[in-house]
């Protein structure tokens, strides 16, 4: 509990204990009201002069004014009793709404404890802590192990573990070598680092996720506003029911020759008043949103705002980039056939024949090779675009290409069934076999897809720049239900274009790309997902939904957060709403009395309140 909680709770204590005290002693009269206005005012001051400050600006009908006109009202008709214990009972609640708020934002706030509070600059052979916005691009900064990375930067010394759970929410350590970029936010676990940063404090990673964590909550849902607006008309609609409902009965009354009743139709009037404060509605709808941002970052999954919540939780469509998304992006050698020398000794023999190229496929088939490459070994380099290359490795003549490289050469080449590129081999002018190189599938990509479809989407389809082949192989490997190849960017948007014109307005189309080539279709889709986007400027920027790993299965994790949390505002709505008109029907014919205003007022809020924080706990979904 913070200062101001904590003087609360000891108003509520003093008032209560006065309360039951003076309910105890038999006096009456000026006495008695005298008495109660103690406890009353200890407990009620600060709610009295928010309602006068609010008539004062002319924005009178709020929760204050409300219980204050209650409260006041049920004291003058000679209840002082049930008068002060309504604003008891009301404090009581607000003090636990503002607990249960504060606790809410501070998990929320531990959660994305990656703001860091200084830079290790070394300085005249000594450790100097600097503010991180001081650092300038290119500075050597210390990361010592248990400490924060403050800036984006690549290590130029050391090697460690960093602890990512932070950012990404994945609970293993990444290893980090010198030459490996590193991002700030995540936590140095065991060696000394040395990194050179490369970009500035207000540029790097960590200020671009606690930028948009922290403005989310202004891009409010069709949900918030529907509260907003609802409680703008409501609250005077009820007090002017509540006048009606104290003057109209008693003079219709008197008209036909009755006793009038004043003082029952305005205790009626005044618990009419109790019940109808939107109290419940406005703190736990926001409050729903604001856990479920907070749950979904801990996952490592940033929305950039509640109406992407809202948006997310009815996605239908769900429209996959191919390459860095779905596979790794990254050419592995994934198969050597019809060799004929020893497999080690082709992949020897291309890896130093390509040892002159820069080309993916080049370094790939160095990767694989797995040692230096001599290229001293290496002579007669002859290069042949679009086709390969020629050279002697050794002194033996050695060609490594494609299949025009082949025919130009006139050697007989065999055929691969397999999807991927085709690095076809001749040694001493035979044919010596090939090398298969492809994008290797991401190793949850099958399960994601599997997991969106037990999650009720509709139709998943996936679009590419890659040959229909590649293409075609990969969709039905993952299950993926339609596939168009050989696209453009350009394509892609006319595609997005095509499927939203397909879907029915209350369906949504989420398109999940890597971010940096995918922005025009992530702006266009109806919502767009980021994915494996640490660092990624262009994701950060373009997308509304950012998964910060490269786990597909996050994207069905992110629906299910989003969904949780639509269902828990929808539970909120209902229960709320539906509790109060029950009781504004009993109040109005004099059932309910001040303390099942109570309920409806503080109960429901505690209830709703409760139930909002839930949006939080999403690791089990």
């Amino acid at each position: 509990m913070n200062k101001k909680q904590k003087k609360m709770l000891v108003r509520i204590i003093i008032s209560l204990v006065l309360v039951v005290v003076f309910s105890q002693l038999p006096v009456e009269g000026y006495l008695r009201f005298g008495l109660f206005m103690i406890p009353y005012l200890i407990i009620g001051y600060d709610i009295l002069k928010k309602a006068f400050k609010g008539i004062r600006n002319k924005q009178v009908f709020d929760e204050n004014f409300l219980m204050a006109v209650a409260t006041i009202g049920a004291i003058l008709l000679g209840d002082y009793t049930e008068g002060t214990a309504v604003m008891l009972f009301y404090q009581i609640g607000e003090l636990f709404q503002s607990y249960a708020v504060g606790r809410s934002r501070r998990n929320i706030s531990e959660l994305m404890d990656i703001r860091p509070d200084y830079a290790n600059v070394e300085n005249n052979g000594e450790l100097e802590q600097v503010d991180p916005d001081e650092v300038a691009i290119g500075t050597i900064i210390i990361v010592q192990p248990g400490e924060k990375v403050p800036i984006d930067g690549v290590i130029t010394e050391g090697t460690s573990t960093l602890n990512t759970s932070a950012l990404t929410g994945e609970s293993l350590p990444r290893s980090a070598k010198v030459g490996d970029e590193v991002i700030s936010g995540c936590i140095n676990m065991t060696g000394l680092l040395k990194i050179r940063t490369t970009k500035e404090f207000g540029e790097s990673t960590v200020s671009k996720i606690l930028e948009l964590v922290e403005n989310s909550s202004s891009r409010k849902s069709k949900s918030e506003n529907f509260i907003s607006k609802f409680a703008k008309y409501y609250t005077p609609a009820v007090c002017y029911g509540a006048l009606a409902l104290a003057l109209l009965p008693p003079i219709v009354l008197l008209i036909m020759g009755k006793p009038a009743m004043w003082g029952d139709w305005i205790y009626r009037a005044l618990t009419f008043l109790v019940i109808s404060c939107p109290c419940a509605l406005v703190i736990s709808i926001p409050l729903s949103f604001f856990a479920g941002i907070g749950g979904a970052s801990n996952q490592g999954v940033l929305v950039k705002g509640s109406n992407y919540l809202e948006t997310l939780a009815q996605t239908k469509y769900v429209v996959f980039d191919k390459t860095g998304t779905m596979t790794q992006g990254v050419f592995e050698v994934s198969g050597i056939h019809h060799s004929q020398i020893p497999d080690e000794k082709l992949l020897e023999y291309a890896a130093l024949a390509e040892c002159s190229s820069s080309h993916p496929i080049s370094k790939s088939l160095q990767k694989a090779y797995g040692k230096p490459v001599d290229r001293n070994r290496v002579t007669d380099i002859e290069e042949i675009s679009g086709n390969g290359v020629i050279t002697k490795v050794d002194g033996v003549s050695v060609a490594a290409g494609n299949a025009k490289l082949m025919k130009k050469l006139g050697i007989a080449y065999q055929e691969c069934h397999h999807v991927g590129t085709v690095v076809h081999m001749a040694v001493d002018g035979r044919y010596a076999g090939h090398i298969l190189i492809s994008d290797i599938i991401k190793p949850h990509a099958k399960e994601a897809i599997a997991e969106l479809k037990k999650a009720g989407i509709s139709r998943t389809v996936m679009l590419t720049g890659d040959s229909r082949r590649v293409a075609d192989q990969v969709a039905a490997e993952l299950g993926i239900d339609e596939v168009y190849s050989e696209l453009l960017p350009a394509d892609k948007v006319t595609k997005v274009e095509e499927l939203l014109d397909k879907k029915t307005a209350k369906e949504k189309l989420a398109f999940v790309g890597d971010g940096i080539n995918d922005a025009p279709v992530l702006s266009r889709a109806d919502i767009g997902i980021a994915m494996g986007a640490l660092g990624s400027d262009a994701a950060i920027e373009a997308a509304d939904i950012v998964l910060m790993d490269d786990d597909p299965l996050k994207i069905s994790k992110a629906i299910k957060i989003a969904r949780k949390c639509i269902r828990i505002v929808y539970e909120n709505i209902y229960f709320a709403i539906g509790i109060k008109v029950l009781c504004l029907i009993l109040g109005a014919i004099g059932i309910a009395n001040m303390w099942m205003a109570i309920f409806a007022d503080v109960g429901v809020m505690i209830i709703a309140v409760l139930n909002a924080i839930r949006a939080l706990f999403v690791k089990k979904l």
